[in-house]
């Protein structure tokens, strides 16, 4: 990563400027915005520097080694504003059962609140290829949520508070769900994410309670 040499460190030894992560966020809100509005396909470094107000396409690529760096960025900004949003919504309602369903609520609520940047991170993941085919950003961790789910729903039937289910099937079905929203959001604009969710919410409740539980 190449560091503005006109600039002063930042805090805490990033071995970035605050101008340059300034800068490079302008940049990454703008590829937001612009696949958003264009595509992924149409979203040419040109589109992104008129929208970014940036004198020269040269300024991206001196803040980005490539468009995979580029875009594995707007991805990770996506991911992190996600879960600056639904963390504390989830962490709220530490009971299994009441933070299921947060963490349903929360996903929907962003998707609600935050179309642009779904819109944005669906296309991304769906077309962002190399010429050989292979995606151009990597989707490790979105893995994580489906082997969290499992582990939540197993402790919660440890605890009694769920009904004996096939953990992982049951993750599987609810992260199936709320992508679903997330596609179904970035396809027309008078889909009612909160509302989904809300049938989710009482789907999911019956379908794991355990009914037997004093």
């Amino acid at each position: 990563m190449r560091v503005n040499p006109d600039s002063a460190p930042a805090g805490g030894g990033s071995g970035r400027s605050l101008t340059t992560d300034a800068r490079r966020t302008q940049i990454v809100t703008a590829t937001i915005e612009t696949v958003a509005e264009l595509g992924y396909a149409r979203a040419s470094f040109a589109q992104i520097a008129k929208r970014a107000k940036l004198s020269s396409v040269r300024l991206i690529s001196y803040h980005f080694e490539d468009k995979g760096d580029l875009f594995q960025a707007l991805v990770g900004t996506v991911q992190e504003t996600a879960r600056a949003f639904m963390q504390p919504r989830i962490e709220a309602r530490p009971e299994p059962a009441a933070q299921l369903s947060a963490y349903i609520e929360a996903n929907l609520e962003f998707l609600a609140e935050h179309p642009v940047e779904v819109r944005a991170l669906v296309d991304v993941l769906a077309n962002a290829r190399r010429e050989d085919g292979s995606p151009l950003v990597s989707s490790t961790d979105f893995d994580a949520p489906v082997a969290l789910l499992v582990e939540h729903l197993r402790n919660g039937q440890l605890s009694g508070d769920f009904r004996p289910f096939d953990a992982e099937a049951m993750a599987t079905a609810i992260r199936a769900s709320i992508d679903a929203a997330a596609n179904r959001l970035s396809a027309v604009d008078d889909f009612d994410a909160r509302a989904y969710g809300r049938e989710l919410v009482t789907l999911f409740s019956l379908a794991t309670r355990n009914v037997e539980a004093k």
